[in-house]
């Protein structure tokens, strides 16, 4: 069964649970300060941008594997310039 979404906000809300544990996970790592929008953005300009048909699956997938590193490292970059929210195609 193929699922689809209306909207990017859309995506986002229903992978939310894996954000919040994967957002769990950092913070045991002594990440706290990162959230699940800098997880969401990181994912969506830096992995997802360069996939084609990706599955719910493949999505939750990166997002349980994602790089700790390479996320605080983005997220240092967007702090910086204070774009902290989740972002979306269709807003």
């Amino acid at each position: 069964m193929e699922i689809t979404f209306q909207s990017e906000k859309e995506l986002y809300q229903r992978v939310m649970p894996a954000l919040r544990c994967k957002r769990m996970e950092l913070k045991r790592l002594q990440l706290p300060y990162i959230k699940e929008e800098d997880i969401w953005n990181y994912l969506k300009e830096k992995v997802w941008n360069q996939k084609q048909n990706l599955e719910l699956a493949d999505i939750v997938n990166d997002i349980m594997t994602v790089d700790e590193i390479k996320v605080d490292d983005y997220f240092k970059i967007i702090l910086e310039t204070k774009r902290r929210r989740p972002t979306f195609k269709d807003n």
